[in-house]
């Protein structure tokens, strides 16, 4: 694979700016989509400059000065020639060492049969009169932009070696992933090339120019009934374009994607959870630190007459912490209770159904576990203090979004308690656990927390995840292993179709 030679990506101002900034005083701004697009192109690992024409407004200059320096862009001029503009010496030269692409909504005939002759690749952007330019490639909106360099990148330095992977997640979730260097438009060394499929355009046409999609279906949920929850996906309703990507893998069903959204949909409910974390007790062995699953009790209401009977026969006592059965999607799957005395289920605002769960005092001390394909990565990380520490003295449920600020005790408090533990955790066991869930999951990237149980040394999983940012990892082993795991599961399920 010729990822050797680098690659050097021109943008034309005009690609950029919206048309109608015109004289020295007029407001300038950026198209619709430009934004997006200089974002995804900062962290692509591609050597990217915007140029411009000689002569432009004082207003124009000073704003594309200002974008490239945000985004770490060069930034060089287009020469006047005879009326047209020719290419800078500098593009020139770098056409003898690298893959050139340029690109532009200006049609300049010179210009292009200029770069053409220096074997650049021309796209323009939304200009039906380029179609008659020879050598240029016309799409219609910016939106198509990164898509068709990714394919023409494929096509012109890694071939059938290299992989498209098409993502789909929310802008937060993307951001990361970009930044620390995961989704390179630039092929990475295992020959992978990242880009984002856009709600904006038909995905059926998107979707046939990739080899494989990534994609974190939770961030697209846009409502889940509780009440179908042990059945989904019935229940829950998706944004129009995840809508339309499911529609398009049940048309073709040996389309590789990472993963299938049957083996995600489990992790939806905190039921099917627990139910999956119960066959951890298929890994018990005599005479081992004990891994299991925390004991729980689902319930409808709170005002079962018969509810202290229940909870009796699920080996649950107080405290207990109360979590929506819906794990997910909604807005409300992370508004948590800690509840001290069954008198304070009367007025608990936690939606139902919930999930009883044992508190388990594991002193403030959770490990994060992050299994991206064959390997296995854990950190540890501050969690709730002991039950002890947290008790109100009004006598009422302790509500808390698990996403935005979990419970404390006072600093006071931490040290009238404090206790040294000289457990940690049995990272053998856990290791083998994940193997086993990743066998169980049929997953490539997820991850669960482990919390060790004060007294017993139980090692007790209380939460699984899909697609976690791993962000406590290391990035320079975390991509790594992430963009192995991806070019691993594809080739899995590729073999797996041709058989």
């Amino acid at each position: 694979m010729a990822t050797g030679r680098p690659v050097r990506l021109v943008l034309d101002a005009s690609l950029l700016l919206q048309p109608s900034a015109i004289g020295e005083a007029a407001a300038v701004a950026l198209r619709p989509g430009a934004e997006a697009l200089l974002r995804r192109l900062r962290y692509s690992n591609l050597s990217v400059a915007i140029s411009y024409v000689e002569g432009m407004s004082t207003n124009e200059s000073g704003f594309l000065e200002m974008v490239t320096s945000s985004h770490s862009f060069g930034y060089i001029p287009l020469l006047a020639k005879s009326g047209d503009c020719s290419p800078n010496e500098l593009m020139l030269e770098w056409s003898r060492t690298s893959s050139c692409f340029y690109m532009t909504s200006r049609v300049d005939k010179g210009l292009i049969s200029e770069l053409w002759n220096h074997n650049w690749r021309v796209v323009s952007v939304g200009n039906e009169c380029s179609i008659e330019v020879p050598g240029v490639l016309n799409v219609g909106r910016l939106q198509e932009l990164l898509l068709t360099l990714a394919t023409l990148i494929k096509r012109e330095i890694g071939g059938s070696s290299v992989l498209v992977i098409g993502y789909v997640m929310k802008q937060s979730r993307e951001e990361d992933f970009a930044r620390r260097g995961a989704f390179p438009i630039y092929p990475s060394k295992d020959g992978l090339i990242f880009v984002p499929l856009s709600f904006e355009l038909p995905l059926s046409s998107q979707l046939q120019k990739v080899d494989t999609v990534l994609h974190k279906i939770t961030d697209e949920i846009v409502k889940i009934d509780p009440n179908c929850s042990i059945d989904f996906p019935k229940g829950i309703s998706f944004s129009a374009g995840m809508s339309e990507i499911i529609r398009f893998m049940e048309d073709h069903p040996d389309f590789c994607i990472i993963d299938p959204f049957k083996n995600i949909y489990p992790l939806l409910d905190r039921l099917q959870i627990q139910n999956i974390l119960v066959r951890l007790q298929e890994l018990g062995t005599e005479g081992k630190t004990k891994l299991r699953a925390p004991y729980s009790l689902k319930v409808d209401n709170f005002h079962d007459g018969e509810l202290d009977k229940h909870l009796a026969e699920a080996n649950l006592s107080f405290p207990l912490i109360v979590k929506p059965q819906v794990a997910c999607g909604v807005s409300d799957a992370h508004n948590m209770a800690l509840v001290f005395q069954i008198e304070e289920f009367s007025n608990l605002s936690v939606p139902l159904p919930a999930v009883l769960q044992e508190y388990i005092d594991h002193g403030s001390k959770i490990f994060k576990f992050y299994v991206i394909g064959d390997k296995v990565f854990h950190a540890v990380r501050n969690s709730m203090p002991n039950a002890s520490l947290l008790k109100p003295s009004s006598g009422e449920p302790l509500t808390f979004n698990s996403l935005k600020t979990l419970p404390v005790a006072t600093k006071e408090l931490q040290l009238q308690t404090m206790v040294q533990d000289s457990k940690s955790v049995d990272t053998d066991l856990v290791e083998e656990a994940a193997k086993f869930l990743k066998e169980l999951l049929g997953l490539t990237i997820f991850g669960f927390d482990v919390v060790v149980q004060e007294g017993t040394g139980d090692h007790v999983i209380v939460d699984l995840n899909y697609l976690p940012s791993f962000k406590e990892v290391p990035d320079s082993v975390a991509v790594p292993a992430f963009w192995d795991a991806i070019g691993q599961t594809y080739e899995s399920k590729r073999g797996k179709a041709q058989t």
